[in-house]
């Protein structure tokens, strides 16, 4: 009797097992992704939007523990998601726990944790005028780690003889060349995107991202870009990450089962945008062409998400403060910003910065008319016709850009050629809410290369630096051009302009990140822009001064940059011969200062009465 006993126990007690670990295996069928996949305490903003989603989760009724309020639960078509709102407001870093029951009964568990928040995180400290950007494409910088040149989830594998391959540049790249980049005298990095993309071709780009929420496997980590952010903050750098709100790529993990059919925008049959950004502010414009513009498909690969969906903007919105939290960035530029619904992205640019109210965010509006770029930036009195407000603190100067790949090849300008192109240029600055908070450059990663539009000459690229070292606005510069890099887009398409930086791979001949291994050319390239802007980091005047500029005059430009401590002069002859130009006429910027010292050489110019500059070259003085 004893033994039959002891042979029953056992055997409920190999049910009971039998049943955890059904039970287990269901929870873990039931729930496949969690976003965001967990949370911080003491956010400003307490409602949290939590996506489940499983094998028809909507049919179960959730529940959360630690008396956490959900305040709405939300379903679609779709039976395998569910969309709960939970308020986290006095609710303290810990590990809740979702309950899922079906007729009354808990079929499953889900933990959920809210961490503590870095100390001041909300008033954390963003890039400005007083920095410099240097924008990377990481997969053509520097392969740091070779073993995940390749990664077995992933559909492309690293091929570095294919132009438009992934070549293994990689997050470990960017960290062990930190200095590399210090040295110059940038103190900021813009990366473009290194969340996963599974394209199965050209997917080094990273723009067709397939899940939002992890680092490309091929570029690291999401801790591995959370130890870049460290590693440049013990440098005293920051990080920009480049955000993407207007689409997605074909193989993101959405697209095998889409949420809702009105998480994407879409059309009877494919429609691309029309690519017309003009026809949002126009008062005159159709609403098809609107809707085309807004809801078009850059290309069949790149589902257009649309944010006029109040699920899609939330999840939008805190996916991007994930990312903030966890990494610690400092910074986002957004790709493709005027694409999107325009009320829809005011309010996604509002809800970050109401949560970091000095966080910058720099949009792309690619767009040659001051009018239009005005009007993307907050607080735009242009927008105000409209009664828009964009919410948006930067825009990138894309009408400069384009004049300074054509003014200093104009040796012979006329009325509206030449450097008259930087004056009207600068002459619309009325036009804009915050002129210091614009991003000026002269290329990125898919313009044009300036070294190749200047055919390689040097006094053309350091006329183009001297420029964006001296405006208003935030500078940006793009890898390998400090080093004479470039690249014919015309012929060699994107991965020209994207080649591979010379050291960045093991067996490099040619090793341009050390001094000692550059060339003459590279290093007569990268000397000359590292003693500039190692010289611009200190001086207040080209951070945040005023400006005074002067009608260019026999193919030179004369303007000011002054504080009520500093005046710096700066002095450009586009002429391919010697020029000299007479002082009095700058007389009410110079005023009592005799002297200015070129922050380059350190000569001593006399101020009395004429200045004589070489042919294509420029002046930066210290008045003293």
């Amino acid at each position: 009797m004893k033994n039959l006993k002891m042979i029953f126990l056992k055997h409920s007690f190999y049910k009971l097992i039998l049943l955890v670990l059904l039970v287990s295996a269901s929870a873990k069928a039931q729930i496949q992704k969690v976003e965001p996949p967990f949370w911080y305490a003491g956010m400003k903003n307490p409602e949290l939007q939590i996506l489940f989603y499983g094998k028809n989760i909507s049919q179960y009724e959730a529940s959360v523990s630690n008396n956490v309020v959900i305040k709405n639960v939300e379903k679609t078509e779709n039976p395998n998601y569910l969309f709960v709102t939970i308020d986290t407001k006095d609710v303290k870093a810990s590990e809740l726990v979702f309950s899922f029951k079906n007729n009354n009964k808990v079929a499953f568990k889900q933990k959920y944790t809210l961490k503590e928040r870095r100390a001041n995180s909300a008033d954390r400290k963003s890039y400005d005028a007083s920095d410099l950007i240097y924008l990377i494409m990481p997969d053509r910088f520097a392969n740091g780690n070779p073993k995940n040149d390749s990664n077995a989830s992933l559909t492309e594998k690293g091929n570095r003889a294919l132009p438009g391959g992934r070549h293994g540049g990689d997050i470990e790249g960017i960290i062990k060349n930190l200095d590399y980049i210090s040295s110059l005298g940038a103190t900021t990095i813009w990366s473009t995107p290194l969340c996963e993309d599974n394209d199965k071709e050209y997917s080094y780009h990273t723009y067709a991202q397939s899940d939002v929420y992890k680092i490309d496997p091929r570029y690291g980590t999401n801790d591995d870009y959370a130890r870049l952010s460290a590693e440049m903050h013990k440098k005293n750098m920051k990080l920009v990450m480049d955000y993407v709100t207007n689409h997605w790529g074909i193989s993101h993990w959405m697209m095998k089962d889409i949420p809702t059919k009105t998480w994407f925008n879409q059309f009877e049959n494919f429609t691309q945008t029309n690519h017309r950004r003009e026809v949002i502010p126009d008062t005159h414009a159709s609403k098809i062409d609107q809707e085309v513009c807004i809801d078009g498909w850059f290309v069949p690969s790149m589902p257009d998400l649309n944010l006029r969906n109040s699920l899609v903007a939330k999840y939008l919105t805190q996916n991007a403060i994930w990312w903030i939290e966890f990494a610690n960035l400092d910074g986002f530029r957004v790709d493709t910003y005027n694409y999107s619904d325009p009320t829809a992205m005011a309010n996604w640019a509002k809800s970050v910065t109401n949560e970091y109210p000095n966080f910058n965010i720099v949009g792309e509006i690619w767009m040659h008319n001051q009018a239009s770029l005005a009007y993307w930036q907050k607080d735009s009195k242009i927008g105000e016709i409209k009664n828009y407000n964009s919410n948006l603190p930067s825009v990138m100067d894309f009408t400069l850009q384009s004049q300074i790949g054509s003014v200093f090849n104009d040796d012979t300008p006329n009325w509206d050629s030449g450097l008259i192109k930087f004056y009207n240029n600068f002459a619309m600055d009325y036009l804009y809410p915050n002129t210091n908070n614009l991003l000026v450059f002269a290329e990125n990663h898919d313009t044009d290369r300036m070294n190749h539009t200047f055919k390689y000459d040097l006094a053309k690229y350091k006329l183009a630096m001297t420029l964006l070292a001296t405006v208003r606005g935030i500078p940006q510069i793009y890898y390998g051009s400090e080093i004479g890099m470039g690249g014919d887009k015309a012929k060699g398409g994107d991965a020209d302009i994207r080649q591979d930086f010379p050291g960045g791979w093991d067996g490099d001949k040619n090793n341009a990140f050390t001094a000692a291994a550059r060339t003459s050319e590279q290093a007569a390239y990268f000397d000359f822009s590292s003693k500039l802007f190692n010289w611009r980091k200190s001086n207040e005047a080209v951070h945040s001064g005023k400006m005074t500029h002067y009608i260019p005059e026999n193919n030179t430009y004369v303007y000011f940059r002054y504080t009520d401590a500093k005046t710096v002069m700066v002095v450009f002859n586009n002429n391919a011969k010697l020029q000299t130009i007479k002082t009095n006429r700058f007389k009410e910027n110079i005023k009592n200062y005799k002297s200015g010292k070129d922050v380059i050489t350190g000569k001593t110019f006399d101020l009395a009465s004429e200045i004589t500059l070489e042919p294509k070259s420029a002046l930066v003085l210290e008045l003293e």
